[in-house]
């Protein structure tokens, strides 16, 4: 599997994967650096398929539109989500990129839109976890209870050695690793649903 990472208004990750087999490409979250994401696109070859959005905040759909039109690449999201949509996805979904196949894991927490996307040996987990960090649960439409079910019964089983993309660059690297994670990240301490929320709560 191709990974492209770029970052984009200081933090903010997008990603442009693709099947090096068949060039056929993906690109999360455009955080409105379509230009650079076309650009990149043209210069490697390669036939962007689907715009996939990790949940709906503005700094993770931007130009969303914008590839749709340029590239005729189909949007992805969630049903729940309240983005413009050619596809809606389900936890379970999967869209064939090429060889490769891209798993939709439903993480609701930090938006109920949240999904978290597995593919070739990666996971790449939007504002549901970050490196060192997890998402907010203090926004409009944010949930605690999702967030813990998200992190601790569905991320926190995926194997040790998947490389970890997250959406915005938050941490001591831009990547990790799920086993890194689980024995360095603070927010996945073994807690309790209730101490977990009260967790969450601290400033």
């Amino acid at each position: 599997m191709i990974v492209k990472q770029i970052k984009h208004n200081g933090d903010n990750f997008s990603y442009l994967i693709a099947d090096g087999a068949t060039r056929e490409a993906a690109v999360i979250d455009p955080a409105g650096n379509g230009d650079q994401i076309i650009e990149l696109a043209e210069r490697e070859g390669l036939k962007v398929r689907y715009v996939i959005a990790t949940h709906h905040h503005r700094d993770h759909v931007r130009d969303a539109d914008r590839l749709r039109n340029a590239l005729g690449a189909k949007v992805a999201a969630h049903r729940s989500s309240k983005i413009r949509k050619d596809i809606a996805l389900d936890d379970g979904s999967v869209l064939e990129i090429g060889g490769l196949h891209a798993r939709v894991i439903h993480t609701p927490g930090h938006t109920e839109d949240s999904i978290t996307l597995l593919a070739g040996g990666a996971v790449f987990t939007g504002d549901t976890l970050f490196v060192g960090e997890c998402g907010r649960t203090d926004l409009p439409g944010s949930n605690p209870e999702e967030m813990y079910d998200s992190l601790f019964n569905k991320l926190m089983r995926l194997d040790d050695d998947l490389r970890v993309y997250p959406g915005h660059d938050y941490g001591p690297s831009p990547s990790s690793t799920m086993g890194l994670e689980k024995r360095t990240n603070y927010t996945l301490k073994k807690r309790s649903m209730a101490e977990f929320v009260e967790f969450m709560k601290q400033p």
